[in-house]
């Protein structure tokens, strides 16, 4: 695979240049982005996926839900429906997406909306709440976000990635120009100063931009609809894990770190599961699976034991206090 996609290294120059020229039209003004007078967070990365949006859209909400009213505005990644649709808890993955349908349900008292233009979502929204958090808009250029929040994860840094299709960039990495903030994420346990520094040298961050560093925060519980239980729930007893995620590596290693025996069973990113897909799922009596998965895993719930291990990011450093005062300021200053 990695060989087929160096064959495509000229595939990647164009797909480079195209977005590259669309950046700078957007720069020079030529293309218009549009600006609000309320705080617009958005958050994202240059890469296809798999560096935490969801855990730290989330972070941002648990700093802001209880001093305002927010909104988490996301174009519904693989959903079945078109347009602008507020996600209600009961509403099915098909119809909202698996990510806004867990935002939701963790946080019944936040709108959450779906819609593919931004700037649609974000004029429908402007009655229902006053901090407006984008999931994964960081190339959706015709809205200019008030906090550009950029992340990229420890193990695959975007300095040391190059185009699709050979590599996993959306666009060149000059575009981490317009972040304000660079969360690395994924973080080892015992990430030092020194490695951190080096982290920064290939960054290169320019002068208004602050970096941060943050890991995977697991639960000490495993949860479905209806019951929490602790993880040792799970030790001395074999169950099927199941990822439909960009990098179930971290994940995996933190089970076996946990001493848990189990067999693995993995999906792309963000994968549909299909009617034998599900029916060859419900063979085993007790399954485990991320947050993300779990929405989309419902059809399981009546026939099997199913569980999933909520995460959350954690600012690394103990420097947590002093991001969330950044994300209160910049919202502050538009209010």
């Amino acid at each position: 695979m990695n060989f087929l996609r160096k064959l495509l290294f000229p595939f990647s120059l164009l797909y480079g240049g195209i977005t590259a020229l669309r950046n700078f039209l957007y720069n020079k003004g030529i293309l218009k982005s549009k600006s609000y007078d309320f705080p617009v967070i958005c958050v994202g990365n240059l890469s296809t996926g798999g560096t935490g949006k969801s855990p730290m859209i989330e972070l941002l909400v648990t700093f802001l839900k209880d001093e305002h009213k927010i909104a988490v505005l996301s174009r519904g990644y693989k959903r079945k429906t078109k347009g602008y649709r507020e996600v209600l808890a009961s509403n099915s993955v098909e119809e909202v997406g698996d990510e806004p349908l867990q935002f939701k349900k963790k946080y019944p008292d936040i709108t959450v909306v779906v819609c593919e233009d931004r700037q649609t979502g974000i004029e429908k929204l402007k009655s229902l709440a006053d901090v407006v958090l984008l999931d994964d808009a960081f190339q959706h250029r015709k809205v200019k976000a008030s906090l550009n929040i950029l992340l990229t994860s420890f193990d695959k840094l975007y300095s040391n990635d190059c185009m699709l299709p050979t590599g996993n960039l959306r666009e060149p990495k000059c575009g981490a120009k317009r972040a304000d903030i660079i969360v690395v994420t994924k973080c080892p346990e015992n990430t030092g100063d020194f490695i951190m520094e080096e982290i920064k040298r290939k960054l290169k961050p320019t002068a208004h931009q602050e970096i941060y560093f943050s890991k995977i925060g697991y639960s000490s519980e495993i949860k479905n609809e209806t019951e929490s239980k602790p993880l040792s729930y799970l030790k001395n007893q074999e169950f099927l894990l199941v990822t439909g995620i960009a990098n179930p590596k971290p994940l995996v290693e933190f089970l076996k770190n946990e001493g848990l025996n189990f067999e693995e069973k993995s999906f792309p990113d963000h994968h549909n599961f299909t009617t034998s897909e599900i029916e060859g799922l419900k063979k085993y009596r007790l399954i485990l699976t991320t947050e993300k998965d779990f929405m989309r895993l419902q059809p399981l719930a009546n026939t099997t034991e199913i569980y999933y291990l909520p995460i959350k990011t954690v600012i690394l450093n103990e420097v947590e206090a002093s991001f969330k005062r950044r994300i209160e300021r910049e919202v502050r200053l538009k209010e």
